[in-house]
């Protein structure tokens, strides 16, 4: 075959125009390399791309295989970007390979001439894999998809905790009539009251909170701590609106206090960003998860909601038709089945009686990270505070109802057994398990981490905090983490001979190939970086910040995620359209070839992060 239209079946020359053909024609250079034969070294800074013709390279770092390339893959000059760069790594052929090579001038030249290569170029995998998952959703049709920062129009007004006394205010209180000249004045609804630390909210007023003072007697000096809701819960600037209105109508409360994400226009993470009313949202049309919503909260029985499954479904299938992020889909569905498990648990207690201490039901796995779409198994525990015969024989009855409960609105039981009917223990006891899990990282107890360590609290008001704190204190135990490191690599990508993507009896399996080993990966980094909360994403983001990974890898790990997350998304719609069962596999053949070539990279960037942990780990001289 022509070299010229070997290329023009790969990108980026798949987007040449006939002269830029025709240039490369010119200049081309055609090579080979026996195996075993060093192409390039670390430190090079030859202006050469090359294109693998025949044949197969490997990428290693101190003599560690991290990547794999095959006919149509590029190395060398990967980047047009301005200044000297050498290589990052040392490419090696590994079998008898015919290369083509471009001068990184004529590359050049063809990225000013043809916008399609220059944008190729300029593009990371990351970049590229965020817009095949942007393209994945259809134009937005009810404005579902906007996020808390999309809907902000003002700075959110604040007022001192303590006011001034050489400003009027002799007492250094902050009264009810500060707050409401303040929100008259700057035509708000809400102001929030802040510590000595700028950054530090200590509470939220809002026009209610001034309304019922009134009613109540209270007068205009009556100090604002006594009507203000503190502590004010934040949440972040990236939350989808929906998953924003249904917090909104489960909390009964009027207005949300978010802070800015990593990456949010105009704001540093963690930084307050703005307030965003009941009102706001509903302008929005953001009525779809509120109707089911609202079932949940006037169920009196679990057989009110025996149609839950497919109402979720319909939910899911609105959501994505009007353009919501993917990812933000799960988000919203782990807030309808937060809402779910905690009224059918109200509705356990009220049968059961007053219960003898504090709990918390909690939920993890896919769940727990708020990724799951469709309803799948049940993943719950529950925690009690004081151990006594009593606690646990009414918290085992609780339990019990509990999976029941779930069980009749469709939620399968856990194949596992990770259910609340077997992990039902005192607080204690459950301090005992994770100290245990730490500090004899053994499969079993590596399986519980992997599960466990995912959990959110959705019932009960029992704080958990000291399992946060023993979680948070696994970053300081080395032999853990590493121990960790190698048991998330048990799920690899679906890459056989030749780096071709392997298909089982249903297609490409996207959690066991992708999905998991991602998530897998940002536990891991985490948890070295003393977090533990979060989504996938949200953990990448914050581990990448403590420096436990790169922005690089955080970056294409979560690009990578975002993409086959979309793709498993969308094949489930189609099987649940045509009546088959929902699974999480993909056939090749029903992906485009832009979609097929993507897949590929992703998985190939998941093993090389993966490959790349175990050095850091050294997870290959483990006992």
């Amino acid at each position: 075959m022509d070299p010229t239209h070997f290329l023009a079946q790969h990108a980026p020359f798949d987007a040449l125009s006939q002269s830029g053909r025709d240039r490369i024609a010119d200049a081309l250079e055609i090579t080979f390399a026996r195996a075993g034969e060093r192409i390039l070294e670390r430190g090079d800074t030859e202006p050469l791309l090359h294109i693998v013709r025949k044949g197969h390279v490997r990428l290693e770092l101190d003599g560690q295989q991290v990547a794999h390339l095959g006919p149509g893959q590029l190395f060398g000059l990967t980047s047009i970007g301005g200044g000297e760069q050498s290589l990052s790594l040392d490419v090696v052929a590994e079998s008898d390979c015919l290369l083509y090579r471009l001068p990184g001038e004529v590359v050049r030249t063809l990225c000013d001439a043809e916008p399609a290569v220059g944008q190729f170029f300029f593009d990371s995998l990351a970049q590229r894999l965020r817009k095949l998952a942007d393209a994945q959703a259809v134009a937005l049709t009810g404005d579902l998809g906007l996020r808390l920062s999309d809907l902000v129009r003002r700075e959110p007004v604040t007022l001192p905790l303590h006011g001034d006394p050489s400003e009027g205010n002799p007492s250094g209180v902050v009264t009810l009539a500060d707050a409401a000249r303040t929100m008259e004045a700057e035509r708000v609804s809400s102001v929030l009251l802040m510590d000595k630390d700028p950054k530090q909210t200590q509470g939220i007023v809002t026009d209610r909170d001034l309304r019922r003072a009134l009613a109540r007697g209270l007068g205009p000096d009556t100090p604002v701590t006594e009507v203000m809701t503190s502590p004010v819960e934040l949440l972040d600037a990236e939350t989808p609106g929906a998953e924003a209105l249904l917090h909104l109508m489960a909390s009964g409360r009027h207005h949300l206090v978010f802070e800015a994400a990593s990456g949010t226009a105009g704001g540093t993470a963690g930084e307050l960003a703005g307030v965003v009313t009941h009102s706001d949202l509903l302008r929005r049309h953001l009525q779809s998860p509120g109707a089911l919503l609202d079932s949940i909260r006037t169920a009196s029985r679990p057989e009110d909601l025996t149609d839950y499954a497919d109402r979720v479904a319909v939910t899911i299938e609105t959501l994505q038709r009007s353009g919501v992020e993917t990812t933000d889909v799960g988000r919203v569905v782990a807030a309808l089945n937060d809402a779910l498990s905690s009224r059918l648990l109200s509705l356990a207690e009220e049968e059961l009686g007053p219960r003898p201490c504090e709990f918390a039901w909690i939920v993890f796995g896919s769940e727990g990270r708020q990724e799951q779409s469709f309803l799948t198994d049940q993943d719950n525990a529950l925690v009690y505070d004081a151990d006594s015969e009593t606690a646990r024989r009414y918290f085992e009855q609780l339990a019990e109802h509990g999976v029941r409960s779930l069980l009749k609105v469709g939620f399968p039981e856990c194949k596992g057994g990770f259910m609340a009917t077997h992990w039902c223990l005192s607080l204690a006891e459950w301090q005992r398990r994770f100290r245990s899990w730490i500090d004899q990282p053994e499969p079993e107890n590596l399986m519980s981490v992997a599960n466990f360590f995912d959990w959110r609290s959705v019932h009960g008001a029992l704080d958990l905090a000291p399992l946060e704190a023993i979680v948070s204190n696994a970053r300081n135990n080395r032999r853990f983490l590493a121990q960790l490191a190698r048991a998330s690599m048990r799920k690899r990508p679906p890459l056989g001979l030749l780096r071709r993507i392997v298909e089982d009896e249903g297609g490409v399996d996207l959690k066991s190939g992708a999905l998991m080993p991602i998530s897998g990966l940002a536990r891991l980094f985490a948890l070295e970086a003393g977090e533990r909360a979060g989504s996938t994403r949200v953990r990448l983001r914050r581990a990448a910040r403590a420096g436990s990974v790169s922005q690089d890898g955080a970056e294409l790990l979560t690009e990578a995620f975002r993409f086959t997350f979309g793709l498993r998304l969308r094949r489930q719609l189609a099987e649940r359209t045509a009546g088959l069962p929902i699974t999480n596999h993909v056939a090749l053949e029903d992906l485009s070839a832009g979609e097929r070539r993507h897949l590929k990279e992703a998985f190939l960037a998941v093993e090389r992060m993966q490959k790349a942990t175990e050095l850091r780990f050294g997870t290959g001289a483990l006992g």
